[in-house]
């Protein structure tokens, strides 16, 4: 047990991870396109407010502002020379933050797809995507990061790519698939498939689970499928705060920090053990999933009727594995937009 986050999950039942990245910098002026990663460089200030926004709220662990930061996508701003710079640039500030938070925090190395299709479809190859996962990983670990955070994947290709490229930088790893369509990633993984999966990589993961996706309840439908598989593996769960709604101008989501709190319980007695949010979650929402957490005493693990109850309808009828007995019983108030 040589990392922080493993000597962590010994000692802990459950540890309370960070919210959005891209909704709070948005809050603080990030423009729609602009990349974030640029901000550590050009905006540090920022980020660190963006760290410190999440422990300050009760955070266990956070996620560093390098979710784009590979060569596919920093290419889309001419940036492809600077990967390694801003991962460890980014991974730095956060070294910075967690070091004074006067108690032990993860800095976790975010790790986003890479935004391109893979081969016969496609044109990347595993191992070009193990290169680019790799150099963003060397970057991370020379920034100080404590774990390198894989995450939003859909496809399995992927997410089999980012697990060589974290042993070939010799670090530990997490990491977690957006279900987003109808119970399924949008290249069709399954919640059965993924637990699956990470049992038969060559360099598993400490963690896994999902994050994003649609809202909460579809999100907890998800987490049911992991534990349905028996798994003993620590699983993760990082859901929005509600739906998105366009409101103003600007993206709004709709989840108050009471739902989230409800959210944050039901994930615990479901048996995850890192819970966290992802789009629209802010450090309003984690207080309020730190209180619940802390004060509610552990219950049984929730069924779909509880989840529909408390958090909403899900989006569709089915979790993605052809098990129909969570349809819905009241239909969504909205959709993803």
């Amino acid at each position: 047990m040589t990392d922080a986050l493993t000597r962590m999950l010994a000692a802990r039942d459950w540890i309370l991870a960070d919210g959005a990245t891209g909704t709070n910098l948005f809050n603080m002026g990030l423009s729609s396109g602009e990349p974030p990663e640029l901000w550590n460089t050009d905006e540090p200030d920022k980020i660190r407010k963006l760290y410190r926004g999440a422990v300050e709220a009760g955070s266990d662990l956070f996620l560093t502002n390098t979710f784009g930061g590979n060569a596919s996508r920093l290419k889309l701003h001419n940036a492809q020379s600077r990967v390694r710079e801003l991962n460890r640039v980014g991974a730095a500030l956060g070294r910075e933050i967690a070091d004074r938070a006067g108690r032990p925090v993860v800095v976790a190395g975010s790790i986003g797809p890479t935004g391109e299709i893979f081969e016969p479809m496609g044109t990347m190859t595993h191992e070009l995507a193990v290169e680019m996962f790799h150099e963003q990983a060397e970057g991370l670990k020379e920034g100080g990061a404590d774990v390198l955070w894989v995450e939003t994947m859909s496809a399995p290709e992927e997410y089999r790519a980012a697990a060589d490229a974290a042993l070939r930088a010799d670090m530990p790893w997490c990491g977690t698939m957006s279900f987003d369509t109808a119970g399924r990633t949008m290249m069709g993984t399954t919640s059965s498939a993924l637990a699956d999966m990470v049992e038969r990589l060559v360099n598993p993961p400490i963690a896994f689970g999902a994050n994003c996706g649609v809202g909460a309840s579809d999100l907890m439908r998800t987490i049911l499928g992991f534990a349905a598989t028996g798994t003993e593996r620590p699983i993760i769960a990082k859901g929005n705060a509600g739906i998105p709604k366009y409101h103003d101008g600007h993206i709004h989501y709709d989840g108050t920090p009471e739902l989230m709190a409800e959210y944050a319980v039901l994930a615990r007695d479901a048996g995850v053990r890192i819970i966290g949010g992802c789009c629209g979650t802010m450090p309003q929402h984690l207080r309020s999933m730190r209180v619940a957490l802390e004060s509610r005493p552990r219950g049984n693990r929730p069924s779909l009727e509880t989840i529909q109850a408390k958090l909403g309808g899900f989006s569709s009828a089915s979790d993605g594995t052809g098990d129909t007995s969570g349809d819905p019983k009241r239909e969504r108030r909205g959709r993803r937009g």
